[in-house]
Order: C-alpha cells, then sequence, then structure tokens
C-alpha cells in the first residue's frame, strides 16, 4: 500500500513538471512569443525594451528563467502578473478558486444525484415509454449549450418573469461567499448549479443506463436473483455497485476539468469571477505568470482526481483489491 501510494505521488510529481515545462517553453521557446514587447508596450525604445528584459531576468538562459519562475509561483509566491504591473498572481488565483469550486461543487451534487436515479429507472424499465422518454430527455441536455441555456436561464429569473412570485428571489448576478451568509450564497448560485448540471444529467443517466443493462446480464446478477432476492435489490446493491465503476471514472476526470477552468461559459454567463474567467483573461493578455499560475492549479486538480478515482475502484470493484 505505501508502495503505491509513493508510485503516485511520483507520477504527480512528474505530470506536474511536464505540464509545467511545456507551458513555459510554449511562451518562451516559440519564435515571436517574447513577451518583452508586450511589457514594455508599444513604440519602446530599444533601451527600455533591453531594460525589461533584464529586469524580468528575460536575458538569461531559459533553465534559469524556468527555475526562477517556479521559484516565484511556488516558494515565494510572489510572481507578479506582466500586464497588471504589480499584481500577485497567486493570490489572484486563490481568490477565484472558490467561485469556481462553489460552481462546480453544487453542480456535481445536483448531476450526479439526479443522473443515478435517471439511469437506474431507466434501466429497471428498458424497453418501456418511460425508458425511451428518459434518455430522450438526456440526449436534449447534452445537445443544449450551456451558455444558450444560461442565456435563457438568464432571461426568464432575471427580466420577463423576474418579478413574478416564482423568480421574485433570484438575486443579481454575481456571486456572494459563504461567509456572508448560506441562503445568500446559494440563491447566487442555484441557477448556475441547473444550468451546468443539465449536460452532464444527459450524459451521465446514459451511460449509467447502459452499464446496468449490460451488467444485468452477467453471472454474479443471475446469482443473486436465484438466490430469491427482489429485482430491485438485485439492480441497487449488486448491480448498480459495479456499475458505477465507469460513472466514477467519469465524473473524475469531468470534475477536475471544470474546477480547473472549464466552466468558463458557465462563469461568464453568470458574472462569476472564477478560475475560467481567470484563465481566458490570461489569454487574451498573453500574460504568462496568470496563464502558469492557473494552469498549474488545474494540473493539480485532474491529477488528484485520478488518484481518488484509483481508490474509488478499490472500493467499488473487489477484482481491482485482489490484483485481476
Amino acid at each position: 500500500m505505501i508502495g503505491a501510494v509513493l508510485r503516485r505521488l511520483g507520477q504527480t510529481v512528474l505530470v506536474l513538471f511536464g505540464i509545467s515545462v511545456l507551458v513555459f517553453l510554449v511562451f518562451f521557446a516559440t519564435p515571436g512569443a517574447d513577451p518583452t514587447a508586450r511589457i514594455a508596450g508599444r513604440n519602446a525604445s530599444p533601451e527600455t525594451v533591453a531594460a525589461i528584459r533584464h529586469q524580468y531576468g528575460f536575458d538569461r538562459p531559459l533553465p534559469i528563467q524556468y527555475l526562477h519562475l517556479m521559484d516565484r509561483l511556488f516558494i515565494t509566491r510572489d510572481l507578479a502578473s506582466y500586464v497588471d504591473h504589480g499584481e500577485k498572481v497567486v493570490p489572484e488565483v486563490a481568490r477565484a478558486a472558490p467561485v469556481t469550486l462553489s460552481l462546480v461543487g453544487g453542480a456535481a451534487v445536483i448531476w450526479v444525484t439526479v443522473s443515478i436515479l435517471i439511469g437506474t429507472i431507466a434501466a429497471a424499465a428498458r424497453g418501456s415509454v418511460l425508458d425511451r422518454a428518459l434518455m430522450m430527455a438526456g440526449l436534449v441536455g447534452i445537445s443544449i449549450p450551456v451558455f444558450w441555456l444560461g442565456e435563457v436561464a438568464n432571461l426568464i429569473t432575471q427580466s420577463r418573469f423576474h418579478t413574478s412570485w416564482m423568480f421574485s428571489w433570484v438575486p443579481p448576478l454575481g456571486y456572494v461567499p459563504l461567509q456572508d451568509g448560506l441562503w445568500a450564497w446559494a440563491s447566487h448560485l442555484i441557477i448556475p448549479w441547473c444550468t451546468l448540471a443539465v449536460l452532464f444529467i444527459g450524459l451521465y443517466g446514459r451511460v449509467l443506463r447502459a452499464d446496468l443493462v449490460a451488467a444485468s446480464g452477467e453471472d454474479f446478477m443471475r446469482t443473486a436473483r436465484a438466490k430469491g432476492l427482489s429485482e430491485t435489490r438485485v439492480m441497487l446493491f449488486h448491480g448498480l455497485r459495479t456499475s458505477l465503476i465507469t460513472f466514477v471514472s467519469l465524473f473524475g476526470l469531468d470534475f477536475a476539468q471544470l474546477v480547473g477552468g472549464g466552466a468558463l461559459l458557465t462563469e461568464v454567463v453568470f458574472g462569476l469571477g472564477g478560475v475560467g474567467r481567470l484563465t481566458y483573461q490570461g489569454l487574451v493578455n498573453l500574460d504568462l505568470p496568470l496563464i502558469m499560475a492557473t494552469v498549474m492549479y488545474s494540473a493539480v486538480f485532474v491529477v488528484v482526481a485520478n488518484a481518488v478515482v484509483d481508490l474509488f475502484y478499490l472500493l467499488l470493484d473487489p477484482r481491482v483489491r485482489d490484483g485481476r
């Protein structure tokens, strides 16, 4: 067990190192990607450009520049933006992270709960009108662009019917920290939660339904039925547990990707200053320190999510524990 943990830690360090080197080389070793001109501004004199190049260390060898950047990002944490001079990027990411975590965490609770319910019901009633209706609804959810659905939700709740009894409680767009009150925090996020969850409810529900139907013909399911267990008990306590392996794999990757900035469109539509929006600003301005900070933040979540998924495999599938 200790050996497995150490191997996982070693893989994590190697992955993060590789990502940091790749991002660094893209913005420093690519021809024409020198950030000196962007920092100096238009029509800067050669003397000004040379002074900035020396001030930021761009005249040093690439390995030295990389080590200096990593030191300021992870050790001293005083790495400043190349665009907003003097603005530290680590505190910026720290301020944006709770917004994204709140958005994605709440949406994940909704899509996991509803998709398990839909997938299980559809599998139990496979071939029926209810099964086809649920799968059709899931396909519609997958097909709707999140930005379009968000704009429609804003049109209904913020404009057309905002004064009605149904949506009069909906606050203006934006984010309120949890420490300002549970209801104030949740009320600003309920509509974004539901909007972001729609896509994943359809996808996860269809995947779980397919896995449950495939598992229904397995030997262990037939054995459970032969013991006299009810179909509901067989489905929930035997089929669902095994079928959740694919579900957990998808969830680990999707959740990490969204937390790492994949919820950009939802953040923009609902005026949430999360990591996705911060990453977009860094890319537009070619602000390497900000991009590096957000990319490393995203990479950490993806790697940690994969490690957590591996642990869930041990709980869900006995064959993994037995080494088969």
